[in-house]
């Protein structure tokens, strides 16, 4: 196999959720780079035409899809709309969340801010990724990417970081039972990424204290996320499966050990 062809997704059908921005619009475009027609869905429709517009002038197709990710009855249209238009799927990245900045500590928790977050982060993961399989195991395989956070190994926001780190054990979980399949399942974890999912929860000066303690010295940018996500898209990583990457400059095995130059 050359390069080209093991990156390539000529031919295939990827589906992104929470694909309107951030990490979800920039692994969006870069499979659309790669040859594939994309879907993408958030809840708000008029961000999505936008997207959709990139991918189009890419040359390949693109289907906005409004859908809200925390309701299984939405997921379930959501899969038949893209068998209805496709026939297929053969890429699907769990990339929509809920924000945790505004739920406060957790000793204050309520039982919605709970459910909340378990029903889109965790839940709703679950049953796209379901759903999205059957079409896969049918169809001989495919590849699963979910995005976790580096919160789930070190938490800041304890039920957010509950959510990643179930993701993670997901991943290990629909790897094992779906391999069979050549459904392959893995995970990104990303650390600080400079997006509006996070905006409330960094200032300027926290982004840059947090890039000047990892080893790279930088914080993180949506682009950052989208090549590890191909590569786990594509048969460059055919052998790969259950893992999850930690995608952070760094910033997991601690500051450089000797001020920067």
């Amino acid at each position: 196999m050359n390069v080209s062809k093991m990156l390539s997704l000529e031919g295939k059908v990827a589906l992104v959720t929470g694909g309107s921005r951030g990490i979800g619009r920039a692994c969006a475009l870069i499979f659309a780079d790669a040859g594939a027609d994309v879907v993408i869905t958030s809840r708000h429709l008029p961000d999505l035409e936008k997207v959709a517009g990139e991918i189009r002038s890419k040359g390949r197709k693109a289907l906005p899809v409004a859908s809200d990710i925390g309701k299984i009855a939405d997921s379930k249209k959501l899969i038949e709309r893209v068998k209805t238009e496709f026939g297929r799927i053969d890429v699907l990245m769990n990339n929509a969340a809920v924000t945790p900045y505004q739920f406060g500590p957790l000793i204050d928790t309520e039982e919605e801010v709970w459910d909340l977050q378990l029903n889109v982060n965790l839940k709703g993961a679950f049953f796209l990724s379901q759903f999205a399989a059957r079409m896969m195991r049918e169809q001989g395989g495919g590849s699963i990417i979910s995005v976790a956070s580096t919160q789930a190994f070190r938490p800041a926001h304890p039920i957010y970081a509950v959510t990643k780190a179930a993701i993670v054990m997901l991943t290990k979980g629909m790897a094992k039972e779906w391999g069979p399949y050549q459904i392959r399942a893995n995970a990104i974890a990303p650390g600080g990424v400079d997006t509006e999912f996070v905006k409330a929860m960094w200032t300027n000066r926290s982004k840059e204290t947090a890039g000047e303690n990892s080893p790279l010295g930088r914080f993180g940018v949506p682009d950052d996320m989208a090549g590890p996500v191909l590569f786990l898209a594509s048969d460059a990583s055919r052998h790969i499966t259950g893992e999850t990457i930690i995608v952070d400059a760094g910033g997991s095995v601690g500051p450089p050990p000797s001020p920067r130059k």
